[in-house]
């Protein structure tokens, strides 16, 4: 008698399971199905056209090994690649200062339409179309008219060729980039800053604890993780720049600023070189796997989660 009454409920929750299950299945389809069709068959066919010569207008031929010869004695790669390492630097280091810093501040007291006001006014330019904003920052850098320049010209400095010389052509790059990116890790920054519970801060005030002591200590460990997260984000997405230097420099003078990325379009689309073009691809994809398994590593020393 007790089995037969164990067995319908056994049955039910076997049902309700495969229906759960099925309901899975079923919701997640759409997301996978975009992963497999616009990241994981373009990365595979990446894979295959890396020994191919495909010069996009006529069927691809197997040419093994050539293209990665060529892969290492291209300067202009390497030039490429410096470049994208510098931009990176700059713009991981000073997007994560400024972001921090100006979470810090909108996460202070005041009134609530100052709050939102700071914090809509910093994080509209990420919202923004770069190729609109690149246009009116060409003309804010411009060597003769720009107004840059004419506030350097006011306390008596020579004007600065922004964009016409070799040596500020990245610096503008990286200007640019933070100025229109480090909202978005504010934001990041203020949601870490406003999980950390107020109860530290009061236990530290009762301690005696200045301020500069209370973000020493309790600020900054617990906004490590957050912090973590930042700086993977905004490396790899400096690495891949591309529409910010496209506008404003065209890569110019010369090759001072082009990235990795704006020489994968050359060699792909100008040149029609599909073949070296995925394998320079996927030379990129591969730095930025190891780049990322690096900060994994690098966070077990610096990240407390507790």
């Amino acid at each position: 008698m007790s089995h037969s009454g164990l067995i319908p409920v056994r049955r039910d929750n076997f049902s309700v399971r495969a229906q759960e299950s099925i309901a899975g299945y079923v919701l997640s389809a759409p997301a996978v199905l975009t992963l497999a069709v616009f990241t994981m068959i373009p990365v595979l066919t990446a894979l295959v056209l890396v020994f191919t010569k495909y010069p996009l207008l006529s069927p691809p031929e197997w040419n093994r090994l050539e293209n990665f010869g060529r892969l290492f004695t291209d300067e202009l790669l390497w030039i490429c690649y410096r470049n994208s390492l510098i931009i990176t630097v700059g713009t991981v280091v000073f997007n994560n200062i400024l972001g921090l810093a100006t979470a810090i501040g909108v996460n202070r007291r005041m009134p609530r339409v100052l709050s939102y006001f700071f914090r809509t006014a910093f994080f509209f330019p990420f919202m923004t179309a770069t190729a609109t904003l690149a246009m009116v920052w060409r003309m804010l850098l411009a060597t003769d008219r720009g107004i840059l320049n004419w506030i350097i010209g006011q306390v008596g400095l020579a004007p600065i060729p922004w964009l016409s010389s070799s040596t500020w052509s990245i610096p503008s790059v990286i200007i640019y980039d933070v100025w229109k990116s480090f909202g978005f890790l504010m934001v990041l920054y203020l949601a870490g800053l406003q999980g950390i519970p107020e109860s530290l801060y009061e236990a530290g005030k009762i301690d005696g604890a200045s301020h500069w002591q209370l973000t020493r200590h309790i600020t900054l460990p617990l906004i490590t993780p957050t912090a973590f997260m930042c700086f993977i984000i905004s490396s790899i997405g400096a690495f891949q720049i591309f529409d910010n230097a496209y506008v404003l420099t065209n890569g110019g003078p010369g090759s001072s600023s082009m990235t990795i990325v704006m020489y994968i379009y050359e060699i792909s689309f100008r040149r029609f070189e599909m073949g070296y073009a995925s394998l320079v691809a996927v030379s990129l994809m591969a730095i930025l796997i190891l780049l990322t398994l690096f900060q994994f590593w690098a966070g077990r020393k610096w990240v407390h989660y507790e």
